[in-house]
């Protein structure tokens, strides 16, 4: 979390902002980052909803011929049904996550940075909402997942808002763009 202050510049010393060398021009995009994020919330919470009611205890719908198909599945680990007796811990990640998002957004100014926090935002939020809602318990909730790739792991809209995210990112810190609009050229 240190390093995500020290790129994105937020206050790490007693709670109190440090005075920026000069103010970023142009509006925040806080605004952008949570419509991306309530978008992608209500995607994977309303696909879920529906798989429940419609697709879990019954077969499979084959989508794309053998290549794609939908299927109720309940996973309580990670990715790739890895950690399944962490559920807690994974919990515990989510919201760490959707706090750092929220500290990080203070200082957004860039709309790439706002949609890629947006899509992590929505997404953790999706698999938290299981997490803690969801059976055996709270925080111990399997997450729901039902898009299923031949031969690969099975999935959901909130999972592919967190890999979408992380990716943007990937570029947008190989391209030398800061979440404050300045670009680096390093």
């Amino acid at each position: 979390m240190a390093e995500a202050e020290r790129i994105i510049g937020t206050p790490d010393v007693d709670g109190e902002a440090a005075a920026p060398a000069e103010q970023p021009k142009g509006k925040r995009r806080i605004v952008a980052l949570l419509v991306v994020a309530l978008v992608a919330y209500l995607l994977d919470l309303g696909s879920k909803m529906l798989v429940v009611a419609k697709l879990e205890h019954h077969e499979p719908i084959q989508v794309v011929g053998d290549l794609l198909r939908f299927v109720a599945v309940r996973n309580p680990g990670a990715a790739f049904g890895i950690g399944e007796a962490f559920t807690v811990i994974f919990t515990c990640i989510a919201a760490t996550v959707i706090v750092v998002i929220i500290r990080l957004a203070r200082k957004l100014y860039s709309l790439p940075w706002a949609i890629a926090l947006g899509l992590l935002l929505g997404g953790a939020l999706g698999n938290l909402t299981d997490r803690i809602f969801r059976s055996p318990g709270v925080f111990e909730g399997a997450v729901v997942d039902f898009i299923a790739p031949a031969h690969f792991a099975v999935f959901n809209l909130a999972d592919s808002a967190i890999v979408c995210g992380g990716f943007l990112i990937v570029i947008l810190s190989f391209k030398g763009l800061d979440p404050d609009g300045t670009v680096h050229k390093d």
